[in-house]
Formats: structure tokens, sequence, C-alpha cells
């Protein structure tokens, strides 16, 4: 499995596991949660995606009651805040809502670390852009919690260029990443300047639904499937490795996060990193996903 590195204490699988539908399993035993990562280990899946939210909060406690001292030193974890939901420890909360005020982040933090039994977090992600962020009170939050130790690198998720310059302004630690939706049913990203940016300042994004949380197999997208399945049959994989070689095929070195319950499925993730897609391949199935040639 191919690697990729962000600074030099940060280093996470190419691919990547997401962990936002741990909790809506039917099975949420520590052996299963154990099976699932060992299944993804097994291929050289080192990266665990997570967030507090996820799971209506419980999804990071799922995860650290199965984490064993060995298997934690054996994969990188992302967690994510900002996000406030009514449910779990929030359940009060009037309304969803954003915050990304020092409090909130440091308690968060701390929260995460103890239900995923951890001493660190190896990725920080703030969630959602916040509307009334405080770049200045965020920014020395941030820094103040790699240099803590608590956080080894911090990235954002769902942020555009603008909302990146506004919070790496005033931040001594620099932000390593953005997880944004990208698949081939949201392929804006790559004209409308998300990409662009981040590829030209080094920084790998990271891509959330990369299979567009599945709707890419349905009856309306018949024909783009049918072009993935072309491809899978000649590589001997499936419709949906083809659509994260699609991703992987990107310059900008794309870190797909995918997520699934199913053990047999996720001993298929590593199946994208045996298609090759040429410019060709990739631009008919960009095509196929625009529904018209490209001008």
């Amino acid at each position: 499995m191919d690697r990729v590195t962000f600074n030099d204490h940060l280093e996470l699988s190419r691919l990547v596991y997401g962990m936002w539908r741990l909790g809506d399993d039917a099975d949420t035993s520590i052996d299963h949660v154990r099976n699932k990562i060992s299944a993804c280990l097994d291929q050289g899946i080192t990266t665990m995606d997570q967030a507090d939210i996820y799971g209506g909060y419980e999804a990071e406690e799922i995860m650290g009651n199965a984490l064993t001292p060995e298997l934690r030193n054996r994969i990188e974890i992302v967690t994510k805040c900002d996000i406030v939901a009514p449910a779990g420890r929030y359940a009060d909360a009037k309304v969803k809502y954003y915050d990304t005020s020092r409090a909130h982040i440091m308690a968060s933090v701390d929260h995460s670390l103890r239900l995923m039994k951890i001493d660190h977090i190896d990725l920080l992600l703030i969630h959602r852009p916040d509307p009334l962020m405080d770049h200045h009170e965020t920014c020395a939050a941030l820094d103040e919690l790699v240099q803590s130790g608590k956080v080894r690198a911090v990235g954002v998720s769902n942020f555009r260029p603008y909302d990146w310059d506004l919070l790496q302004s005033a931040m001594t630690t620099k932000l390593v990443t953005n997880q944004i939706e990208i698949s081939l049913l949201h392929h804006a990203p790559f004209t409308n300047g998300d990409i662009a940016f981040h590829q030209m300042n080094g920084q790998p994004p990271m891509a959330w639904s990369p299979l567009g949380g599945g709707a890419l197999f349905e009856a309306k997208n018949a024909k783009l499937r049918a072009a993935l399945k072309a491809i899978g049959d000649a590589n001997g994989v499936d419709e949906a490795a083809v659509a994260i070689a699609w991703l992987l095929a990107h310059p900008a070195r794309i870190l797909p996060v995918l997520g699934t319950n199913n053990l047999d499925r996720i001993s298929r993730i590593g199946d994208a990193t045996h298609v090759q897609i040429d410019r060709e391949t990739w631009f008919d199935l960009y095509t196929h996903a625009l529904g018209h040639e490209v001008a």
C-alpha cells in the first residue's frame, strides 16, 4: 500500500478506512471491530478515520474498546471536532451548530482521547467551517494541542480555500490536509479551485464519500456503471474499485476514505490499487459522469 507523508510526524496509508457507520452495525462487539481493523491492516490500510459526532458521539468509544496497545501502535487515528448536534453528550442542544471556541476544541479532544483510550490523536480535523470562528482563538488552541503532544498534526474538512487561508493565517502549525467530498458524482472540486489550491500548495486532500454514498450504483447512472464494470472486468475487480482508482490516478495524491461494515467489502478496499487508469480512460469516466464530452 502506498503511503503519503504530510510532515515529519504524520504518514497515512493512501486508502483510509472510514468509521462513520461503525455504530450502525448490528454487531459492535470488540471482536467484530478488531476483525474490521485487521482486515484493513492485511491490505496495508493503517489509517482509521473517525469524528467525535459519528454514531451520535459513540463511534470513537466503540473503536476504543477494541484497541489493544499493539493495534494502536499499528494504526493512525484521524478524528474531527466542532459539530454540536442534539445527540449523545449534547442531547440538550437546542439546535445543531458549530463550535470552534478554545473551550470546545479542548474538551472535544479530551473526550476523544478518553473514549478511544489513546494518548494522542495522529490527525485532528476541524469538521466544518464555523461562520462565528474567531480564528485567533481557534488557531491558538490548535497550536497548543500540537505543542502539548495531544495532537500530532492538524487539518480541516469541508473548507474552501478562503476558509483554509483564514485559519492558517494565525497558526504556527501548518495545516496538512482538507477532507472534502470528491467522487465521480461530485467532481466539482476538480474545476472549482479546491483541488487546484491544495495541489499547488502540496497538501494531499482526503476524499469523503468517494463512491457518492452508494448513488454511483443507482439506475440513473447505468451508463457510468457499465463503463466502470468494463474496466473492472478487465482488471478482475468490481466497479467500486475502479471508481476509487479514478481518484487515485489524480496527481494531487487524493486519499479516499471508504466506509463499510461488511467484512468482505472491507477486505476488497485495496483492490483499487491494482487498477491503472490512463489519461484517456480517466476522461472517458469523467465524460460519463458529466453526461457530455468536455468542451
